[in-house]
């Protein structure tokens, strides 16, 4: 097989979009991936390294456009790392993810996808209510894709309209501190920019306190939706919530069962979980410990597990547990559809079967997946 030379350009068609937001075209047989165009289309692009078998490449012009492409309405899209698709509009960008994650469910899960993929989406502009921003001489912004190289900006569409008015008052008013190298902007529910590290977040009846280095949702428009899907109908005498985090599902699932076990391994993630069960008034019992470590001493079976892995997966540890224990309920979200498919796999030759699979676009614009799973546990496993 030829191999291109590194820095040559060639026209070559792409078929189809891969997870990680780039195209996949082929050169003789060879898989060459390129950001920021379509399915579709043909381009002139430059082979920039080969890594991993493959060949990652720049697109330079497009010589066919796709009926899906569109002007995308941020300057900086294409220099700014945060954005991957705004070259196309946002239902496409829906039909594409779900494509992805069943190719992601058979290539990598050797498994069939559900035949229906449900699809949670909203407002897919200035829904971000957090954002990491890199301070250089006075100037404000994102990284340019893979680079350290500042992406200077004066604003952002996909950020929530209080961030962007920080960001204004910010580069008009001259008050960038001139020896923070980076900050971060983060909004409650009613758009209120939080000052000093520590925000409290409603979410339907619910409230939060989130800390600095506490993980929450960034999807303003959508956490409300992803906790009604996540916790549904479940209900019983005993639920274990895995990665809780400040108790985002915690909190809601201790309204429907009779005892909740949260397990949380970050210091400020676990004393928010421990404070906002107790504003709550819920009966959540908070353990700081990884999730492994936890399900290792766990010898009773709970009628309901929740897991909420960060992109790493669950692993093959939690997974073996979960298969010991055989909860007949399982819930499984994902913010990596590839973690997912390896974690899946041996639940579903276990004995559960997927009952419902959706698809919640917490980040529109960008190739990020996240998906909720249902499993139930067959009595003949």
């Amino acid at each position: 097989m030829m191999t291109p030379e590194t820095n040559r350009v060639y026209e070559l068609s792409f078929e189809k979009w891969v997870y990680g937001g780039d195209a996949l075209g082929r050169w003789e047989g060879q898989v060459v991936l390129a950001p920021y165009l379509v399915p579709g289309e043909t381009a002139r692009v430059e082979v920039e390294r080969e890594e991993k078998g493959l060949l990652r490449a720049r697109p330079l012009e497009i010589l066919t456009p796709a009926p899906q492409r569109v002007p995308p309405p941020c300057p900086y899209f294409g220099r700014c790392g945060g954005c991957h698709y705004q070259h196309t509009g946002y239902d496409y960008q829906l039909e594409q993810k779900q494509a992805i994650l069943r190719e992601m469910l058979r290539r990598v899960g050797k498994m069939e996808p559900p035949e229906t993929i449900d699809v949670i989406a909203g407002e897919p502009w200035g829904y971000r209510n957090r954002v990491h921003l890199h301070v250089r001489e006075g100037r404000i912004g994102y990284l340019e894709a893979g680079s350290h190289t500042l992406c200077a900006i004066d604003a952002c569409p996909i950020a929530s309209p209080r961030i962007n008015q920080a960001l204004r008052e910010s580069l008009e008013g001259g008050s960038l501190p001139p020896r923070v190298e980076s900050v971060e902007l983060f909004t409650d529910d009613q758009d209120v920019l939080a000052t000093s590290g520590v925000s409290d977040y409603q979410v339907g009846a619910e409230s939060y306190r989130i800390s600095r280095y506490s993980f929450f949702q960034v999807n303003r428009f959508l956490t409300e939706a992803l906790v009604a899907r996540v916790v549904g109908e479940q209900s019983g005498e005993a639920a274990l919530d895995l990665y809780a985090g400040v108790g985002l599902f915690s909190l809601p699932l201790a309204r429907r069962f009779g005892s909740v076990t949260a397990v949380e391994s970050g210091g400020a993630a676990h004393r928010d979980l421990q404070f906002n069960a107790q504003r709550a008034g819920v009966a959540v019992r908070a353990e700081r410990m990884e999730a492994e470590q936890f399900l290792g001493s766990l010898d009773r079976t709970p009628d309901f597990v929740l897991a909420d892995p960060p992109r790493a997966g669950l692993g093959k540890g939690v997974v073996r547990h979960l298969l010991r224990l055989r909860a007949p309920r399982v819930t499984l979200v994902s913010c990596d559809p590839a973690t997912l498919a390896r974690d899946l796999a041996p639940l579903a030759g276990a004995g559960y079967r997927i009952e419902r699979m959706t698809l919640v676009d917490l980040f529109p614009q960008t190739f990020h997946i996240e998906t909720v799973v249902d499993l139930l546990r067959s009595e003949e496993k």
